[in-house]
């Protein structure tokens, strides 16, 4: 970009710049250039923003579904319009590789057609005669005023696991990206404007945390939806349930992959690098643990070290880079420190990503691929989301020992096995507690028509992100029972 642009809120279908004087520079983290400026909004703003979500709601929720859903189509076709530049803008402010930013526009993109379907999925049901002469019913009604806190990792996608879905249900929005990557958001908001969204149903707050608890704390705001560390979704849910507001807040992960002595290791090997290094490991459902079973520790072993070591690292605009930077120079350095304290309590690193730069992008935040060998399953860092590329090699000698470390572990977002057998393959299903699984899959990600799941600290909350999940979360359910006497409508 020739000139950082000034990141704006969008409030009651308005662009206005925030009078706060605490401003943040958006870095491209592969170069070190200022892409844009973003102020940390004020309180007053947030207010008016809910403000404004809230006078749209009734004239919205009394549009049809049929209507509503006309502005997605709308939007689908903008965004398959502008989908290379949204890519291009993810890659620029988020670091990952362009192939990797136009998989996450194809998925906002899908998640956008889904919700489409809402004329049909928000259908009720009813029963004649539950007695004599009374009728029970049940409809969907929209909850309200609806909003997402949202991470820096996929600043297009993760919005859209609720977004779409919201106002399809007759809710109105509010979208607070994260302060570190909001530029993506503010083209895709352009494109929200030309769709025909009426002012108010869909709007941008910019900020950090004083921003989150304004929403947080919000009698307009019924419900809220965050992706984020696990610290934080504790956060977010205890404040908006104790508020009485609906949450889903999808926390952290350490997601394991078991490798059996007859899985196919060069496939495995390649498969698991992707999990691993894509993304530069900034994604919930990255691999970051082999679980290495038996006689596979010698050849996987060796090929997922080689795999590591050749992995072609620089800025994801350029051809043939394989991995981008990870997001600060902040990041770098709590990951090379996590890195360290992983060789001290005893691995071995025969990849070691520390001290990386990369030639014409000397300010850029890399981090090269690395492998922590043998790795203590009870030490701080088998434990720990590293959300970089690092991932650490355990070893045990049967399925049962490596289902024992996966369900001995505080997370449960995703676990993966690669193996030959289809007993094996279902003991792991059916035994494993995670939500997302791969059976020889290195990274579970659920279509738009399924919901994304997780379990125990990855996930706060009765109901995920996408389909049918995202429908009852941003629906009420109302019962109606009803007797009309004889003698009633004689009357009339």
């Amino acid at each position: 970009m020739s000139s950082a642009i000034d990141i704006l809120n969008y409030t009651g279908g308005k662009w206005l710049p925030s009078k706060s004087s605490e401003m943040q520079d958006v870095i491209n983290p592969a170069t070190g250039e200022v892409l844009g400026r973003v102020r940390m909004s004020t309180a007053e703003e947030v207010k008016n923003t809910v403000d404004a979500a809230a006078d749209a709601f009734p004239a919205w929720r009394r549009t049809p579904a049929t209507e509503r859903v006309q502005c997605l189509f709308k939007l689908k076709s903008l965004l398959e319009d502008h989908f290379e530049e949204l890519s291009r803008m993810t890659t620029m402010e988020c670091g990952k590789t362009l192939e990797e930013a136009r998989g996450e526009t194809r998925r906002l993109i899908e998640n956008v057609e889904c919700s489409c379907g809402i004329p049909q999925l928000m259908q009720g049901y009813n029963s004649e005669d539950i007695a004599r002469g009374i009728d029970e019913t049940m409809v969907r009604q929209p909850v309200g005023v609806c909003a997402v806190i949202a991470p820096f990792n996929f600043p297009g996608m993760v919005p859209f696991w609720f977004l779409p879905y919201a106002v399809a249900c007759g809710n109105t929005y509010v979208v607070k990206p994260s302060e570190k990557v909001p530029c993506t958001l503010q083209k895709v908001f352009g494109l929200i404007e030309q769709a025909g969204f009426p002012p108010g149903v869909l709007n941008l707050v910019n900020g950090a945390k004083e921003v989150v608890d304004v929403l947080l704390d919000s009698p307009a705001v019924r419900a809220v939806s965050f992706v984020g560390s696990t610290p934080v979704a504790k956060y977010v849910y205890s404040h908006a349930t104790a508020a009485g507001k609906r949450a889903q807040c999808q926390g952290g992960a350490k997601n394991p992959i078991v490798i059996m002595p007859d899985a196919d290791m060069g496939m495995a090997a390649r498969i698991t690098a992707d999990s691993a290094f894509g993304c530069a490991g900034q994604r919930c459902l990255a691999g970051s643990l082999v679980i290495i079973v038996g006689e596979a520790k010698g050849r996987f072993t060796e090929a997922i070290v080689d795999a590591a070591r050749t992995r072609i690292v620089g800025y994801g605009l350029d051809d043939k880079v394989q991995m981008g930077p990870v997001i600060t120079h902040q990041s770098k350095a709590r990951i090379e420190h996590l890195i360290g304290q992983g060789e001290k309590e005893g691995a071995r690193v025969p990849a070691d990503g520390r001290g990386t730069i990369i030639k014409g992008y000397e300010k850029g935040s890399f981090v090269r691929p690395t492998i922590l060998d043998g790795l203590p399953p009870e030490g701080e860092v088998a434990t720990t989301e590293i959300f970089g590329p690092v991932l650490g090699l355990i070893y045990v000698e049967s399925i049962d020992q490596a289902i024992d470390l996966i369900n001995g572990s505080r997370y449960g977002n995703m676990g993966c096995i690669f193996t030959d057998s289809g007993a094996v393959a279902r003991k792991f299903r059916y035994e494993a507690e995670v939500g997302n699984m791969g059976i020889n899959i290195g990274i579970a990600a659920p279509m738009a028509f399924f919901p994304f799941s997780g379990w125990k600290d990855s996930h706060f909350g009765d109901l995920h992100g996408q389909s049918l999940d995202a429908l009852e979360f941003f629906t009420q359910k109302k019962i109606v029972v009803e007797r009309w006497p004889k003698e009633w409508t004689r009357k009339f």
